[in-house]
């Protein structure tokens, strides 16, 4: 790879995290539409996002998304001095320009001509809003060729008195440049806020022998005369902030900085009607100019960008390293060394090390979730469009961080569950009037961590899971005998079928009956479940638990019918050894155990992994109280507790496929394989029959 291919990778990579602030921005534009005006801060934000993208796309010639940000810019420019009125219809063409430029930016990081890409009447509909007087047709595109301009001085009195004229010296580094930055550029758009001449100071150029191709010798200083504030020619400089050294001044102000010559009295006059006192700088410049200089002196945050396929291995070395760390702890357990001696001492520092290897490196995979809500946000968008849908598109959590590998997984199947609520879940406007809501449905995706793992949700406020349908499609479609019995759990499982659908006619959004069990498997395959939960007239909420990481987890290591295997710590709220008075027997096999006057029920684990016929006896034996997502605790029974260690995460999905009951497996210190137990799905696979609803409203007096 190029030098050049280095420095096209950095843009795109900055282009992500400008991407993210502008839709961060639209959103919370978005939250205040029906006000009198935006938020100047969030809409001076978004028009930096689109500015920069458009100056860096001008330093590889990118015309296409020169040119669409040029005209998404105008808009934003319009918005944020106050000509273009706030408005739904006004954010609804700034959030699809948002999603075009997107489009742009990937288009152009693959390499693939943009010129089909470019959407012409996207960008007609911005130039509208951009001339909201005219009512003529969109002008002509502009061509965006640097022309320099030198403006010669004059002592012309019919100058009008509203232009100011700045001094701008500016000196690049190195850093800009290996960024894709250059400083014409940065001139060109100078040229757009008024009258400018350049001046190239290379009295530091050194001889050819002496220089240095990393070294940076010019300096420019930069006459503007312009009827825009500082802080217009600061939004210029946002994209190199940090990169250059940079001071923008009035001329009055640079010249009361150096030693006046003495003049004659005829000058001396004609400059104090040149500079009148109208332009002394504003409280909000001078603020502005001490800002510029502090930004000068400060340096940038250290930062580095390493190749994630760097950090996937390092991940699996450390991996390695845990299971090292098991290997020496089961050889010196086998030595029989006392824990005073020196040996053992040295173990547990290694251990300590191991860890905070581990939670720092854990700590670098992990990404926040919002640029997937961000992108999800998008398909609500487009859904809605297709259906003929108004929709209302939360989110809640959008900081909960989550694993690389997670995050990347996750798309396709939140991708059908969204536009399944926009097509299935929400109502039509004529419905949801005579249900008594708003024609707008609501649709939530939120994320949080709770109990080691992450919880994500899609939530809708339409019409909920139609039960009797969804029973009278899977026995019409040989799903189901006719005659069987189930719960309402048991019926919204049915959408996970495959071949199973409601739909009525196929669409461009849903009906072939593959997406939701696309969504089942994709969640299994990362050791998640997911969870349905309705109420009729009032929605839907689709859930996924998922774990946090996929490489190294806190487990406890249990001896089940003498298998060895791992239950996650996070899993586990506490354990106990249970008396024999305090088992009871509910049913013909439904065991439960009697913890501060609740009634919690008992799974033998031996028993649902098939290690023994019949269960064990409890009060022999150790439970485990583990919570499900539901809130209901249940206690795992186990024949003894080894150890509790950290292990490192081994897939079986690739080799084995899904196995019930099972998350992952892990090698021990001893070499043997141990399962990792997915406590939900076993409480799932084995619950005596009527056990819940005897248990329902039953407590110890």
């Amino acid at each position: 790879m190029t030098k050049i291919d280095d420095i096209r990778d950095t843009f795109f990579q900055e282009c992500d995290d400008l991407l993210e602030a502008l839709n961060d921005g639209l959103g919370q534009l978005g939250d205040s539409a029906d006000d009198a005006a935006f938020d100047d801060q969030t809409v001076n934000a978004v028009f930096r996002a689109v500015h920069s993208i458009k100056g860096g796309a001008a330093a590889f010639a990118l015309d296409s998304l020169v040119k669409f940000s040029h005209h998404f810019e105008s808009v934003l420019d319009l918005m944020r001095s106050g000509k273009v009125q706030p408005s739904i219809d006004l954010l609804k063409i700034c959030q699809k320009a948002a999603d075009h430029l997107t489009d742009l930016v990937a288009s152009a990081r693959s390499g693939n001509d943009q010129t089909g890409l470019y959407d012409q009447d996207l960008a007609a509909k911005l130039l509208a809003f951009g001339n909201p007087d005219s009512g003529e047709a969109a002008a002509p595109e502009q061509d965006f060729g640097f022309v320099p301009m030198i403006i010669p001085i004059s002592l012309d009195f019919d100058t009008p008195t509203d232009k100011s004229t700045f001094i701008i010296k500016f000196t690049a580094t190195y850093q800009l440049f290996a960024n894709g930055n250059d400083p014409v550029h940065l001139f060109r758009e100078l040229a757009d806020l008024g009258e400018y001449s350049v001046t190239t100071d290379t009295s530091e150029l050194p001889d050819f022998d002496d220089l240095k191709w990393d070294d940076i010798h010019i300096k420019w200083e930069i006459r503007l005369t312009t009827a825009r504030h500082l802080s217009d020619i600061s939004d210029v400089f946002e994209f190199v902030d940090g990169l250059c050294a940079l001071s923008i001044l009035r001329l009055e102000d640079e010249l009361a900085t150096e030693t006046p010559p003495q003049l004659p009295d005829i000058v001396q006059q004609t400059t104090a009607l040149i500079a009148p006192a109208a332009q002394t700088p504003t409280d909000e410049d001078q603020k502005l100019q001490r800002g510029t200089t502090e930004k000068i002196s400060a340096s940038p945050k250290a930062s580095v960008r390493v190749d994630l396929d760097l950090v996937d291995k390092l991940i699996n070395i450390v991996g390695e390293l845990v299971i090292n760390q098991a290997v020496l702890t089961q050889c010196i357990d086998d030595a029989g060394l006392p824990e005073s001696s020196q040996t053992r001492a040295s173990l547990n520092e290694f251990k300590t090390l191991a860890r905070d290897i581990q939670e720092n490196m854990m700590a670098i995979r992990a990404q926040s979730v919002k640029p997937l809500f961000q992108r999800m946000a998008r398909i609500a968008r487009e859904a809605s469009d297709i259906a003929g849908k108004s929709v209302r598109f939360e989110t809640l959590g959008e900081t909960t961080e989550v694993d690389r590998t997670v995050i990347e997984r996750l798309v396709d199947p939140l991708t059908h569950i969204i536009r399944n609520s926009v097509d299935h879940g929400v109502e039509d406007p004529a419905r949801r009037r005579e249900a008594g809501k708003t024609e707008t449905g609501c649709i939530t995706l939120s994320a949080a961590h709770r109990s080691g793992r992450v919880l994500i949700e899609v939530s809708d406020d339409g019409a909920g899971i139609n039960r009797p349908k969804v029973l009278e499609i899977a026995v019409s479609k040989g799903l189901i005998s006719a005659d069987a019995v189930l719960s309402d759990s048991e019926i919204d499982q049915l959408l996970f079928l495959p071949g199973f659908s409601t739909a009525k006619v196929v669409t461009n959004l849903s009906g072939r009956g593959v997406g939701m069990d696309v969504v089942r498997s994709a969640i299994q395959k990362l050791g998640g479940r997911v969870n349905i939960s309705s109420q009729p007239g009032k929605g839907t909420t689709i859930a996924f638990s998922l774990p946090l990481t996929l490489a190294v987890l806190d487990g406890m290591v249990v001896n089940v019918a003498g298998q060895t295997m791992v239950v996650p710590i996070t899993a586990i709220i506490e354990t106990l050894r249970p008396k024999a008075e305090d088992i009871h027997l509910i049913g013909a096999e439904g065991y439960v155990v009697s913890i501060r006057n609740k009634l919690i029920p008992i799974i033998d684990l031996g028993q649902v992994f098939g290690h023994r016929n019949q269960v064990g006896r409890l009060s022999d034996m150790v439970l485990l109280l583990v919570e499900s997502d539901r809130k209901q605790p249940w206690a795992l029974a186990v024949d003894g507790i080894y150890d509790q260690r950290q292990v490192v995460i081994k897939s079986l999905e690739n080799n084995y496929g899904h196995v019930p009951g099972v998350a992952a497996a892990t090698i021990l210190g001893d070499g043997k394989i141990a399962l990792i137990i997915d406590p939900e799905e076993a409480t799932e696979r084995y619950r005596p029959q009527g056990q819940m609803r005897q248990l329902q409203g039953l407590e110890e007096v």
